[in-house]
Parts: C-alpha cells; structure tokens; sequence
C-alpha cells in the first residue's frame, strides 16, 4: 500500500494484517469466512471477550507487533484489551490548529479526499456510491452536491478516539444498523463496505463551513461506535466526540460544495492512489469563501 506524510515522503508497506486480508476477501473460501465474522453473534462474542480482563495478556504482543511508541500514551494498567485500545493520548501530543479557518482531521488516520459530483457519485477504490445510499437520506444528500468526502482510514495501531472538526451545533445522530467488514482498502476493492458497514452520523452547522457531516463507520470484528452526544449539541473544535472500541475503523467528513478547499497535499495524494497520513488536529482543508 501507497502512502504519504504530510511531507510529502513516500511510505510503500504491506503488513502482516494486509496479507491476511488480501487472502481472505480475495480468495472464495476467504470470502466464505467473511460471511461468518461480520454477523452479529461473532461480533458480541468477540466484545465480550475483548471486554474480559483475561483478553489484557494480548496488549505486550501487540504493542510490541506494532511498534507502538506508549511513551505517548498516558500510564496506566489496562483492565482488558478495549481498556487499551481505547487509551488516551498525553495532553499536547495531539495540537490542535488555531487557525479559525481550518477544517482539521477529526482522527489519526489515513487520509483520502473524493469528489462528489454533481448527482451525488463518489467513486471509493473502484466502487461507485451515491450519497444518499451512504446516508440513507436523499433530500440531505442532495445539499452535498459538487462537494468533498475525506474518508480518514484508522488502522488498528492508531489512536481510536476522535474530535468534532469544527466549531458549530450538531443535531440528532442518525444510527445505520449494517455489518461489519474490515475498511482495509483490499477489502474496498471486493465488497461496497461504506454502504453495507454499521455507521452512525451528525450533521453539523457552522459558521465558517456551512452544512458539515461527519460518520463514523465501523469495522471488522467488533468496530464499537461510543459516540459522547446523541441529541443536539454545540461544540468546539477539537473536543473530543467519541472512540472506537477494537476493530480498525473510518470517520467520513462531507462538505459542499466550494465552502471547504481540500488540502493540496491530501488532493494530489488522492489523485495518485495514495492515502495521505495524518493526525488528529491537523488541517485538511481552508474554508472557501
């Protein structure tokens, strides 16, 4: 896989996890196993486990797997592994910009920008997506017309909570029940994930952005949304919104149309199949106007 820090270097890796997932959504009796992990019995088995305190003696081989650099991480004795995998970052390794017309990543991740066109088609590795099946709402999906999807791509090693992008008043989140596949790219090119995979999503007002959306969308194996506030609330930007339990996980922020510029950066990595890596409070697009 292709990707690129926000300097422009070149980072081309295939992990361990990539292989496996290569097979398994590329090979037909992978895909038989697919059909297994991503229904709901296996995923409430594999959170209870995962919520059990036996599950902590995963954490050291994990981290050490992964190369995890803890120091950034506060200290503390996890009680499972979700404990773990939804541990906080020290205070300060996540700045958040002060520029008031930023639009900032609302996760670590791996960043994709995507136009919407004019009749509300994205095209995500390959696989074409009108917005309205994304949001499950035609009358919403038409205010994003012309506008950005940024897909943020959390892989397991990231920090799996996330931030509001912006200033500005939410309203009701909107739950889509679904299932549960990987959001590994590999599994983008073989399955329709973003309309298939349980997601949840808010729409937001600001002053400097217009209508903003942002999802969170599940993922292989448990992928638990924790969202902090479900009814209407006004919030800042960079306050924390929620986290992910275990499972590698995506945050979707939609814009319209000329209120947000992409990134250059993001925008031409995107152009040329490579995802854009990225932290939690780092700008991702200017407002337009």
């Amino acid at each position: 896989m292709k990707y690129k820090d926000r300097s422009g270097n070149l980072i081309e890796r295939e992990t361990g996890q990539d292989r496996f997932l290569k097979k398994l959504y590329t090979k037909a009796i992978g895909r038989f196993f697919v059909r297994i992990l991503i229904t709901r019995p296996v995923t409430l088995v594999c959170g209870f486990f995962l919520n059990r305190r036996i599950s902590a003696a995963f954490i050291k081989g994990f981290i050490k797997n992964n190369n995890i650099d803890m120091s950034q991480y506060e200290e503390r004795k996890f009680k499972s592994y979700n404990d773990f995998f939804t541990r906080r970052i020290k205070e300060g390794k996540r700045p958040i910009s002060d520029n008031e017309n930023a639009l900032i990543s609302p996760s670590d991740g791996n960043a994709t920008a995507v136009s919407i066109s004019e009749d509300t088609v994205l095209s995500i590795k390959g696989t074409e997506y009108t917005l309205a099946e994304l949001l499950r709402d035609d009358n919403l999906a038409q205010k994003f017309s012309g506008g950005t999807c940024y897909i943020i791509r959390l892989a397991v090693d990231n920090y799996h909570r996330y931030c509001y992008s912006c200033d500005g008043k939410k309203g009701q989140n909107v739950k889509i029940k679904g299932v549960l596949h990987t959001v590994n790219p590999v599994a983008a090119e073989h399955a329709p994930i973003y309309k298939e995979n349980s997601r949840e999503y808010a729409v937001t007002e600001s002053k400097k952005f217009g209508t903003i959306i942002q999802m969170e969308v599940g993922a292989l194996v448990v992928g638990k949304i924790s969202n902090y506030h479900f009814e209407e609330y006004e919030h800042k930007k960079g306050e924390e919104k929620g986290m992910f339990q275990f499972g590698g996980s995506t945050i979707i922020v939609i814009t319209q149309k000329d209120k947000v510029k992409p990134s250059p950066d993001i925008l031409q990595n995107s152009g040329e199949d490579c995802e854009t890596i990225v932290k939690m409070g780092e700008v991702i697009g200017l407002a337009g106007n």
